[in-house]
Parts: C-alpha cells; structure tokens; sequence
C-alpha cells in the first residue's frame, strides 16, 4: 500500500507539473512554498509555535466537542433524521482547521494531530453523498433546496474544502480528503459551467481553490471552471437572499463583471477572496484585463479605503466598506479574516507584477491588522479590530460565527509562503523573517539563511551558498515605511519626505557592492559562491503619520509607527487612561525595552501633555507625563481598557468626557 500512495503522490505530481506547462501565465515571482521555508525567527517562530498547539488545540475543542461542527458530518453519515445544530456556513470552519493543522503538520509533525485530521477527514468522507454533494445543512435540513440560493455558501464551504484537502495532501501525501473534493468538484462541474446552469458564488472562495486544485492535479477543467465563475458576475444571473431580499448586487461585487470593476464594494472578505481568485486566474492564463481591473480596485482599496494598520472593512452593517475615506476608529470592523484576504491578494499581485508596493502592504496587514486578531497567548481573538477603545472590547474565546480563529491560525501557519520568491534570473526577499530555503538556479542549487531580529531592529544579513558559482540577480524589497510613505499613494503621510533612493547601502562579505533599484526593489546582480554574506540595515526611525484631510476621523490627529509596526497607547501602561493624552507634531520618541504579558517588545515613550483634573475638581489642565505606546498587535492582552491609535495633536482635539478622568 505505500508503494501504491507514493506512487499515486508521485503522479500527482508530475500531473501538476504538466498544468504548470499548459499555463499561458504573466507572473514575474513564482512565490516560495512555506513547506520550503524553515522558519527561525526570533518574532515568528513562537507564534507559530502557539499556533501548533494553543490555538489549533482551540479550535478542535470548538469544532468538536463546544460546538455542533463535527457532529453535523456524523448525523450525516448516520442518516436517523436527525437535526442540523450550528449555522449554515459552519462546515467551513472544519475545512479551514483541517487547513491550519495541515500547514502546522509540515512545520512541525504530531502524530496525534494527524491522527485528529484523519478521524475528521473520515467523517467527512462518509458524509458525503453518492453524487458527491456535501453540505450538512442542506443534507440535514433539506436536500430538495439545494444549489437554490446562491447566498447559502455551498459554494463557499466546499472551496474550504478544497484548500484544505491540498493543503493535507501536500503535507502527508494521502488523498482521501483530495479524493472527497475533487469528486465534488466533479459534481459542481457537471451542474455549473457553460450551456449548463449560470451560478455567481454569493460568498467567493471557491474560485481561488479550483485553482490551486487545477495546480494539483492538473485537470485544466478546475482552472476553466474557475475562470468561469469569474464570467458569471455582473450579469444578472444570481438568485438568493442577499439580492431578492437584500436588494443589495454589490454586497457580493456583483454589479459588474470583474473586468469592469473600479471600486470596492460591498463585503470585504468576500471581495479579498473574489480579487485573489481573479488574480490566479490571470497569473494562470496570462489575462490582461483582469490585471487592470485588479489595480484599479486596489487602488480604490489603498488610496481611499484601508486603514494605518492594513485593515479593511470599516462598517459593521456590512462588514466592509461605505464610502472612500470613512475609515471611524472606534467603530472600525476591520474583520480578522479581511486583513488575512489583504495578505492573500496582495502576494498574488505581488507575484503578477513585481513590485514591491504589494508587498509593502501585505506587510502592514500582517504584522497589524492580522496579527491582532490573534491573542499572545494563541488562545483568545478578536473578529473584529478596531483602533481606539474606552475599554468595552475584549478578545474572545470563540465566537458564534468563528471564521476568524482558523482563518489567522492558517495564516500564521504557513507564514513562509510570503518570505522568498523566484523570479527567471534569481530571486527576491520579501518579508525579512529569520528563514533557511533552497533555490533552483540554473544548475545550482542556492542556500539561503536569513538573519535578522526584525522587526524591532533593520539589521539583516542573508547567507548564500550556491553549490558552485554562478551568476544570478538578489532582489530585496526596500519597504515602503523607510522611503517615507506609510501606504503607497498618500492616504497617510510621514514626517520624512518621500525619496526613491533609500540610501541603504550592500555589503558582500564586509565589502560596499552596487545595486540598481527596480520596482521597488534593490538588485544586486554579480557572481555568487559559497560563503558569500550579503548584509544591510534599514534605519528603523519612529515616524509620526498624518492622515489626509477627507479622513475627518482623524482630522489633526497623528498615529505613530516604526518600521512595519503601529503603535498604540493603553490604558494599563498609562494610569488607565489613553483618551487624555495629546501627542504634538514632532515629538521626540525613545524606544524601550519592554513586556507585555511574555512578549518581548520594543516600546515607545516620550513627554507629553496629559489631560487631567484640576485643582478644583471640575476643570480640567495638562501636564507633562511619560507615556507608552506599545505595538498594536499587543493590545487588549492585559484586560479590558482604553486604547487609541490615532492620537490628538492638541487640547483642542481630545475627545473626552471630563468626569471619567477622576
């Protein structure tokens, strides 16, 4: 039997070769496979840590023993009638754990884990039904209604399905959770498609996980079926509550066709995963339009509608967006699972393009908007992240709807997908996290290690070991936070005039080396040999950032960041208040040597002026006190307390209720 399952692996493999070969692509990076990537950084490899244990053990004790999820699949295969318990979507939390504990089998094998996924796998398995449908609400509730509203997340749900099934068999090479999904792939596919019947997914997923199913197998129908999916937008076609009820087409970014698009609309998770899916599509068929769509959408999302921390969706009411520049603090939604679609979107157009700005953006979404979701401990998170508080939010166990935990828990997991690339003539440093990888070039193989403690200090030196000399071409991201631009476009302005020269300079081996700068990226193009140490620094200053005028929400008020972290003041560190503290432009900040919890931090702490009570009692004065700001990431993991992000510059601009200073 093992020779059979290697054999079986073996030609999964070679099948999925084959597809790459069919691919017409315009992909300048070919991104580097986390299962390549060792990660040893100092920042990271704790949380990953965490993820392998405290926060995949929350999200099996959920799906399996406090909640239904589990149960549904075994009601199913029982078939005694029973009733479905839970929501809808809820089979998509199973997927995406199974998913998150795939990526952490890789990294870092359990037996026991595995045995966990594969007792799950089977119950999912035995669910499915003989046609390959699978969907426990439906089954459960009503078989009859099926594939009759579009906004009911069949679709969705088994697009989980999919990731997860490669995802597992990329870590273990067994194929029965692969075999479940590509037989409902089938399914769908002898449904759906031209000259059969029109769908448009009411939550997209399921486009980007054909194509990683196309990627796979190799069966160029999975990427056909994707690309159609894409077609069907825009045109009239969808049925289901969120249109006949709602009345709402751009909910789901359905009022035109994809390549017709400009603006963001609607939902923000779901737009994440509709521009990734459309993103793979062109990178596999090499279809221009969808590239200029997607830039003018994500422009609209950068330059008018993204939050400092790399977030998105600012409204609950839709849980996305509302209007260009509406980006409240308080109030923010800015869904966990939405900064994770930024991380997603932004390496597919990082990888079409080649320019560093993506990444410049994923990175802020990732040390900020994502990370946050997740607690230090790995245990507790946050669905929503806002960026002030008066002490009402606090992160949770889990939550009813609970695509947040899994969703951060696979990211976090196969973080190396986003470190490394390889491009045609070498390959690119993205993401600057302590990492060993081994690159193809030519006829050498090249080590890499990567050495560095950011992000709390820009100190970087990347050993190369090619296993005989050979000429190819280093790219490493100059980020954008050191060129004075906190995003790219000029939502939000830093202190330091913008300059296309980051005055960095190369050494190979203690020795200056010349660069050219490309698309944001400095190339360093020479002969390698074994031994060879390239080392830089980026200055890592603390900037103060303004936003622009149509931000009313933070009209003369500054956020402070350093590096790719942004930082925010607490209550806990600051007499239990953060609403009284005005920071003027161009306050001098030190940084601090710092816990919070167990986590080592570098701190801010500078000299300003403090609302607080007067002499008598009513009136209310400033006075000059040390304050710390700490990163965001950290927040709200001491108990519940006050927090801003962006902070007033004047007397004028505190917004507070006098009293609750006594």
């Amino acid at each position: 039997m093992k020779y059979i399952r290697t054999t079986i692996a073996f030609l999964t493999v070679m099948l999925a070769a084959h597809a790459q070969q069919q691919m017409h692509g315009i992909q300048t990076f070919d991104p580097v496979n986390f299962s390549k990537v060792d990660i040893t950084d100092a920042f990271w490899k704790p949380k990953i840590g965490k993820v392998a244990t405290k926060t995949l053990e929350a999200c099996i004790y959920q799906t399996e023993v406090n909640t239904a999820r589990i149960r549904n699949f075994e009601k199913v295969a029982r078939n005694k009638g029973e009733k479905h318990e839970g929501i809808f979507y809820d089979d998509s939390d199973v997927f995406k754990a199974l998913e998150a504990m795939a990526y952490s089998l890789k990294t870092h094998p359990n037996a026991e884990m595995e045995r966990k996924c594969d007792e799950w796998i089977g119950k999912i398995a035995a669910a499915q039904q003989p046609d390959g449908y699978l969907n426990t609400f439906y089954t459960l509730t009503d078989p009859a209604k099926r594939y009759s509203d579009m906004s009911m997340h069949e679709d969705y749900n088994n697009g989980h399905l999919i990731e997860a099934a490669v995802a597992y068999f990329d870590a273990t090479g067994k194929r029965k959770l692969l075999d479940v999904a590509t037989r409902w792939a089938d399914h769908f596919d002898a449904i759906f498609g031209p000259g059969k019947r029109h769908w448009v997914t009411g939550h997209q997923e399921l486009e980007l996980a054909l194509v990683k199913l196309f990627k796979t197998t190799g069966n160029r129908k999975y990427l056909d079926m994707a690309e159609w999916l894409l077609s069907e937008r825009g045109k009239g076609h969808a049925k289901g509550y969120t249109w006949t009820d709602w009345k709402d087409t751009a909910y789901a970014q359905d009022v035109l066709p994809v390549k017709e698009q400009k603006e963001i609309t609607g939902h923000a998770v779901r737009a994440m995963y509709l521009y990734t899916g459309a993103a793979d599509v062109a990178a596999a068929t090499g279809d221009a339009d969808y590239v200029r769509a997607m830039r003018t959408v994500w422009e609209d999302v950068v330059f008018r509608n993204m939050y400092i921390t790399g977030g998105i969706g600012s409204a609950g009411s839709n849980e996305g967006f509302s209007k260009d520049y509406d980006l409240p603090n308080e109030e923010a939604y800015c869904e966990t699972c939405a900064s994770v679609g930024m991380v997603f979107w932004n390496q597919r157009m990082n990888a079409l393009t080649g320019k560093s700005e993506y990444m410049d953006v994923l990175e802020r979404s990732l040390y900020n908007g994502a990370l946050d979701g997740l607690s230090l401990t790995g245990d507790r998170f946050f669905y929503g992240n806002p960026l002030a508080s008066k002490g009402q939010h606090q992160r949770r166990e889990w939550f009813g709807t609970a695509c947040c935990p899994s969703n951060i828990a696979r990211l976090v997991a196969s973080l190396g997908n986003y470190v490394y690339a390889t491009a045609k003539d070498g390959f690119a440093v993205n993401l600057f996290v302590g990492s060993n990888t081994t690159f193809k070039i030519g006829k050498s193989d090249v080590h890499v290690r990567l050495v560095t403690d950011y992000p709390w200090n820009g100190k970087i030196a990347l050993h190369i070991d090619p296993t005989q000399k050979s000429r190819f071409k280093v790219q490493v991201r100059i980020p954008g936070w050191l060129l004075g631009q906190s995003v790219p476009g000029d939502l939000y302005k830093t202190s330091t005039a913008k300059t296309n020269d980051p005055e960095i300079q190369f050494t190979v081996n203690g020795r200056s080396v010349p660069y050219a700068m490309r698309d944001g990226y400095a190339v360093i193009d020479q002969s390698w040999k074994k031994g060879d140490v390239l080392e830089f620094e980026f200055p890592m200053k603390v900037e103060q950032v303004m936003a622009r005028d149509e931000v009313k929400q933070n009209q003369y008020r500054t956020a402070i960041q350093r590096g790719p972290l942004v930082y925010c003041v607490e209550g806990t560190d600051n007499g239990q208040h953060a609403w009284n503290i005005i920071v003027p432009e161009n306050t001098t900040f030190e940084t601090v040597p710092f816990s919070v919890t167990d986590e080592k931090v570098l701190a801010l702490s500078a000299t300003v002026p403090v609302l607080v009570i007067g002499d008598d009692g009513r009136s209310a004065k400033t006075e000059d006190r040390k304050i710390i700001a700490i990163p965001y990431y950290t927040w709200a993991n001491r108990g519940k307390t006050e927090m801003q992000v962006w902070l007033p510059t004047s007397i004028r601009d505190v917004k507070i209720n006098y009293a609750t200073l006594k």
